[in-house]
């Protein structure tokens, strides 16, 4: 799909697989496309990556569910195979079906790496107008358990049960990583987002974690503040926040109200850092299958992903030219997609980026 909607910028997504083009010591990193609209927003980056000569070679994989001998499904084993080699993946949206056997491949991704800390920058973009200004904070979010541990069953008929898992391990690590990032970033404080006063024993465990571990970083500041009263706060003020780091379900609602305020799913990058050395970083948006194949989609995401990957690559000079030229773009309104507002295509706003990072060299 992608090498039909964007012959004229790169190759079929399979011609990168495996190549060496950038440099000899050119880092490996696994590429996975995604659905719908996923392998043209892939493509895109992958072009705008030739553009600035970053030193990286792509491994294209598929996460398309397989059964196992024992009847379960599955990420294919190349995939994990890949993803264990190169400990660096970058990730175009996944469909999950509803009522086809399988769990949420971002799901299984998450817990088949251990990947425990989901980090969601929000920040304003300068030159598109929201109803927010000046908005900078990063959502924090623990990524393998809580409701999302996919503990259910049917008590009786009508009735079903899903278990909340709370553990101390996992939650001192991902306030130990979100403090260990405000301190890295230079970021001033770290909000533990929580329910404690009703659920009292699981949020309270992860709170009394967050506590404990605050108590070696006196040198961020540490609130603690109830989920509810965060939300309002945030649509009356969000300036007033910097880091937040909350449980599973919470960090899912509240990372995407964050990215309503700056524009949406669409222009927001994330990142989730794995206990093994492994990093994913994805486009958060859903596959857009309405407008799969169109040279429609917006790759923004995406790439700000991809920006993130890099400067967790310790790439930064190659993050900061594509960034910027990223920026420089949809600050001009002739070269903004649809869901921004304009009328410019894939292509297009793919193309003015590379001409800026281009023009640049």
């Amino acid at each position: 799909m992608a090498s039909r909607i964007l012959r004229s910028l790169v190759p079929p997504l399979k011609q990168f697989a495996g190549t060496r083009t950038y440099a000899k010591e050119a880092s490996l990193v696994t590429l996975i496309p995604g659905d719908g609209i996923g392998p043209e927003i892939s493509a895109a980056v992958q072009h705008i990556f030739a553009a600035a000569q970053v030193p990286i070679d792509w491994e294209v994989v598929d996460v398309t569910p397989v059964k196992s001998p024992d009847g379960r499904w599955t990420i294919p084993i190349k995939a994990i195979e890949s993803m264990n080699k190169n400990k660096v993946g970058l990730k175009g949206p996944l469909a999950t079906p509803i009522g086809k056997g399988h769990m949420s491949m971002n799901l299984a991704l998450r817990k088949t790496f251990d990947l425990y800390a989901n980090v969601r920058p929000c920040k304003s973009l300068e030159g598109y107008k929201t109803p927010y200004e000046d908005v900078d904070l990063v959502t924090i979010r623990e990524n393998t358990e809580g409701e999302y541990s996919g503990i259910e069953h049917t008590i009786v008929d009508g009735v079903v049960q899903s278990i909340k898992l709370i553990t101390e391990q996992a939650s001192m690590r991902v306030a130990q990583f979100a403090f260990d990032y405000a301190r890295a970033n230079n970021r001033s404080s770290v909000t533990a987002v929580h329910k404690a006063n009703i659920m009292r024993m699981s949020d309270g465990l992860f709170l009394r974690c967050c506590r404990k571990v605050a108590e070696d970083y006196r040198d961020i500041k540490f609130d603690e503040m109830y989920l509810d009263t965060v939300c309002l706060n945030m649509v009356q003020d969000p300036t007033e926040f910097d880091v937040l780091v909350m449980p599973n379900l919470y960090g899912d609602i509240l990372s995407d109200l964050c990215a309503g305020l700056v524009g949406g799913l669409g222009v927001t990058p994330s990142g989730n850092i794995g206990a093994g050395g492994v990093a994913i970083f994805e486009s958060v948006h859903g596959t857009a299958p309405d407008i799969a194949g169109q040279d429609k989609a917006n790759p923004t995401a995406l790439l700000l992903s991809a920006v993130m990957m890099l400067r967790h690559m310790e790439l930064k000079s190659y993050a900061d030219k594509i960034e910027t030229a990223a920026l420089e773009v949809i600050r001009n309104p002739s070269f903004r997609t649809a869901d921004l507002g304009g009328k410019a295509t894939c292509s297009d706003f793919t193309k003015e980026i590379c001409n800026i990072i281009e023009s640049s060299d």
